[in-house]
C-alpha cells in the first residue's frame, strides 16, 4: 500500500518534462547515462542530475556495470506502480515521446550490433565444447524438469553469460536477475532479454564471490556451467547460499569429472569437472546436509550433471540430477 509521503516524493521527482521522458524510456529497458543523453539530446551533467533525483525518490534503480551505470524503473512495488501509472497517462500520439522511442530504437540497434560482434568472438569456442556433450535442447529440457512447473519467485542466474537460463525460466519467475563479470556478455544478455520483451528480467555486473545482492533475498539460484571456472568452489557455493532464503534452492549444473586437459589451457577451465563426492563435500563444508542421489546426461567425451540443494536454516539437503551443458560464463 502506498504511503502518502512515498507518493508525494515520487510525484515531485517525476513532475518535470525531462524526468517524465526518462521515466518512460527506462520503463522499456535498462539505459546508460550516455544512451539517455543521446536520446534526449541534452548534456550529460543535466541528465545525470535528473537521474540522481529519480534514484533518490526510488523511481529508478541504479545498476553499476564497470565504467558504465545503467538505470531502470525500480521493482519496489510502492513506486513501480506509480511510475507505470504516470507513463500510462502519456498519450501514444505524443510527438516528443515518439521521437524518443525512435531514438531508443537506434540505441538498441547499435547495442545489437556490438553484442553480435562480441558473441561472434566467443561463439566458436562455445560450439567446440557443445559438440562434446548432449544437445543443448536436451540439457535445457532436463533443467526445466528439475526446476519444476511451480512458480519460483526471485531467480538468480550466477554467471549468466548470454542470459539463456533467465530466458527459458522467465515464465516461471516473478523476477529474474543475472549476474556476470563480463561487460561483453552482459551486453549480449541485455540485448537478448530486451528483444524477448522480458520486463521482469534484468542483468547486472557482479562477482560470483561477492554477489551484489542482500542476504536471504533469492528463492532459486543457478550456477550453470560456472563452477569449473572457479579456483575456490567452496566460496562460490557459500556465497550462493548467503543470498538464498530459507527453503530456497540452489541448482548446480556442471561437468562430471573428465580428462580433457586441454580445456584448462584453451578455455581457461580451472577444474576438469566434479565428482558426486566432491560436490557433497563442498556442501558439507559450507554447512549443508547432503544426500547422495544424482542423475546425469552422458555425452562423448563430456558428461554433465545437475545437483539441486534446498536451504533450511543454513542447512541444505541435496537431491541430484545431471545433464550436459554448454560453455559457461565468466
Amino acid at each position: 500500500m502506498h504511503t502518502l509521503d512515498t507518493l508525494l516524493v515520487g510525484l515531485r521527482a517525476a513532475g518535470e518534462h525531462t524526468r517524465l521522458r526518462i521515466l518512460a524510456l527506462c520503463a522499456r529497458g535498462e539505459l546508460s547515462v550516455s544512451e539517455l543523453t543521446q536520446i534526449l539530446g541534452q548534456s550529460q551533467p543535466r541528465v545525470s542530475r535528473h537521474l540522481k533525483l529519480m534514484v533518490e525518490a526510488g523511481l529508478l534503480e541504479r545498476l553499476p556495470d564497470g565504467a558504465q551505470v545503467y538505470f531502470r524503473v525500480s521493482d519496489r512495488v510502492e513506486v513501480s506502480k506509480l511510475a507505470h501509472a504516470l507513463i500510462g497517462l502519456i498519450p501514444e500520439s505524443d510527438m516528443i515521446l515518439n521521437r524518443d522511442l525512435s531514438r531508443l530504437q537506434q540505441v538498441r540497434d547499435t547495442r545489437t550490433k556490438k553484442a553480435q560482434d562480441y558473441f561472434q568472438q566467443v561463439a566458436k569456442s562455445w560450439d567446440t565444447i557443445r559438440a562434446m556433450h548432449v544437445p543443448q535442447q536436451q540439457l535445457e529440457q532436463a533443467l526445466l524438469e528439475v526446476v519444476g512447473s511451480e512458480p519460483v519467485g526471485e531467480l538468480l542466474d550466477i554467471g549468466t553469460g548470454t542470459g539463456r537460463m533467465l530466458q527459458i525460466l522467465a515464465d516461471r519467475v516473478t523476477r529474474g536477475i543475472g549476474v556476470d563479470l563480463s561487460s561483453g556478455m552482459l551486453a549480449v544478455a541485455r540485448n537478448n532479454i530486451e528483444k524477448a520483451g522480458m520486463a521482469h528480467i534484468h542483468v547486472r555486473k557482479g562477482d560470483m564471490y561477492q554477489l551484489p545482492l542482500d542476504d536471504a533475498s533469492i528463492d532459486l539460484a543457478i550456477l550453470h556451467m560456472v563452477l569449473h571456472y572457479s579456483d575456490d568452489p567452496t566460496e562460490v557455493i557459500r556465497e550462493a547460499g548467503r543470498v538464498l532464503r530459507t527453503d530456497g534452492r540452489l541448482i548446480l549444473v556442471d561437468f562430471a569429472t573428465h580428462t580433457e586437459e586441454y580445456l584448462r589451457s584453451e578455455f581457461r577451465h580451472h577444474r576438469l569437472g566434479f565428482s558426486d563426492d566432491e560436490i557433497s563435500q563442498y556442501f558439507e563444508n559450507t554447512g549443508f546436509s547432503v544426500q547422495t542421489e544424482f542423475r546425469q546426461l552422458t555425452g562423448d567425451p563430456l558428461t554433465v550433471k545437475i545437483w539441486q540443494a534446498h536451504k533450511s536454516n543454513n542447512i541444505l539437503s541435496i537431491a541430484g540430477g545431471g545433464k550436459k551443458a554448454r560453455r559457461g560464463k565468466t
